[in-house]
Order: C-alpha cells, then structure tokens, then sequence
C-alpha cells in the first residue's frame, strides 16, 4: 500500500520518527540540499506538514502545496508559519501546548522562586567560601501573599496560576479577552504591572505580541519588581530590559527566552540582575517526546478522517471580511 507523502521540516524525537517513517513517506526539507528542487517536485502530493515552530513556512512554499491541509506542530509557538496565508487557505494547524503546559509552568514557579530567594548568587556564595568568610547570605524576599501579574491566561498561565494559589500568591492576569477563571481579571497591562510585584509573561510570540512588555510596562513593574519570560524573547523590548535592569527602573529579570538564541546580547548576560535559563521551559525528555507524539496523533487523526487533538484557531489570522 503507497504510504502518504508528508513534508518535513523538522526532526521529531527518535520514538516518533519511528512511527513516522513507518506510516509515511517522509519528505526531508530540512535535510535536503536543495530545497527548492525537493518542494517543486514532492510538494504537490502533501497533505500535511511536519515542523516545529522554529522553523519557517513562508506563503511561497504553501504555494507549492496545493493539497496541503494540516500543519502539524511539535512546539508550542507558531511565529514562523505564515498564519495569514494559512488562514486564506483553510490549512488548519496543531500545537503541542497540552504536552509542554506543566514542564513550562514548573519552569516559570522555578524562575521566579530563583530570582527571589537568590539561588544563583547563592550558590556562588557557597563555593567561594564567602559564607565562612563574611558570614550569612543576605536576607531575600518572600513570594507568600504578594501578586503575581500573569500576561496571557491560557493553557500554560492557568497552571502556573494554579501553582501560585498553592503558594499563597495573589494572582491576577491580563488577557485580550476576560476568562471565566476565579482570578482577578485586569483589563489595562500597564495597571497590572503597576499592582504586581512579580510579572510572568506566557502570551504567543509573533508580530501580535512584539515589545508587548514595553519601556512603560517595566517602569510600571518598578524597581522592586520581577519580571520572568517564558514566552518568547520578541515579546519584551530587550533594548528597553537592558537599560531599565542597569539604571535601576526594573529590579530584576528571570528570562528562559531571549531576543537572539542562542547568541544572547553580552550587555544582558553582564548584569547581575538577571536570571537566565537557556530556553529550556520544557526541556525534558518526558515531555519533548510528548510533543513530537502529539504530530504524529494529529497526522494520525488527519488521515483516519478524524477530529484534531489539539487545534490551534486561525480565525483571527484572517482579514475581518473573511470571518465567520
């Protein structure tokens, strides 16, 4: 029986390339020296797509994939598909935030809790015998009974939401669109970050979303604040970070994404305010396996004709005449 032709533009985890080589025939663009020679001539018999969200899907190459119906993504994050083009064509697309919600939330909990109680620079303070030398580390800052400000409350913000009511922290969040969620709802950003003396960001990369945490929304945060990125680096102004972390204006930063990876800007890497974690929110081998799973169920789910795991809405990608 002739298998499915599947273009793809990412390597899966080993467990879920085995499934795949055997269910489909692999198209490997991003194995081939010659791209545009692989896509002219394969690109016509694929149905689907499979990538991670690193990896671009311009709408020249959905061009050449005129029977292309499903984009199956092994990350969270999308920001390099042309969603637009996507929209227009019906092409529907998959994430895996299920797989990655709790490693991500975890992750954002261990930054913040880094950030506060001092880890880095008290690891420090232990190896180079300055605990013997010059006595207790200082005092730090509890999280207990403080707000934590959540940017963007969806699968990956309410867990870590749900980990901070464990915690004792006054949660509230910022969303496009008030959720019926029993944390308070604050409608204007800069007045979260005013409220918050700690403030996660957990919202889509993309051009929506680029310097959404601004110059003003930092000096909002104010110099006693936290800010943690587990988003993507586009989504905070880095120039602006940098400057308000060295004069002052932020108190300090815990980051796992950053503007260039893994070539990270020096003058960010120099502060000592600063947390920094290598883009590695889920990076375990439990839930990276999930992820690649979950492109190969929904590539699974396409050709038996049935619903989706894990659907992602492009309806906003499309022009406001265009939607239903």
């Amino acid at each position: 029986m002739t298998k499915p032709d599947v273009m793809m533009l990412s390597p899966m985890r080993a467990k879920a390339m085995e499934q795949l080589e055997a269910a489909y025939t692999l198209h490997r663009y991003d194995l081939a020296e010659d791209k545009a020679a692989l896509l002219a001539e394969h690109g016509p018999k694929c149905r689907a797509v499979a990538a991670n969200g690193h990896a671009p899907l311009t709408r020249d190459m959905i061009s050449q994939m005129p029977q292309l119906e499903l984009v199956a993504c092994s990350s969270a994050g999308f920001e390099s598909f042309d969603l637009v083009a996507m929209a227009e064509r019906g092409i529907r697309l998959t994430n895996s935030s299920p797989a990655l919600c709790d490693e991500v939330a975890d992750t954002a909990i261990l930054l913040m809790m880094a950030a506060r109680r001092g880890l880095v620079p008290g690891d420090a303070y232990v190896r180079s015998g300055d605990w013997a030398a010059k006595g207790p580390f200082p005092l730090r800052t509890t999280l207990k009974g403080k707000v934590l400000g959540i940017v963007g409350l969806g699968t990956v913000g309410q867990a870590i939401a749900r980990r901070a009511d464990v915690m004792g922290m006054d949660v509230r969040y910022w969303n496009r669109r008030e959720k019926d969620a029993p944390w308070t709802f604050v409608a204007d950003l800069r007045r979260l970050a005013e409220q918050a003396d700690n403030l996660v960001v957990i919202v889509a990369g993309g051009e929506g979303t680029r310097s959404l945490i601004s110059r003003e929304i930092m000096e909002a945060l104010g110099p006693e604040g936290l800010l943690v990125n587990v988003a993507r680096g586009s989504v905070v102004d880095e120039p602006a970070l940098i400057e308000a972390l060295r004069s002052g204006a932020l108190g300090h930063a815990a980051l796992d994404v950053f503007a260039s990876e893994p070539d990270v800007d020096p003058q960010l890497t120099a502060l000592p305010n600063v947390t920094l974690f290598p883009h590695h929110g889920s990076g375990t081998v439990e839930t990276r396996d999930a992820m690649s799973q979950l492109v190969v169920d929904n590539l699974a789910a396409l050709y038996a004709g049935q619903d989706l795991l894990t659907p992602v809405d492009l309806s906003g990608y499309l022009p406001q005449e265009a939607r239903a």
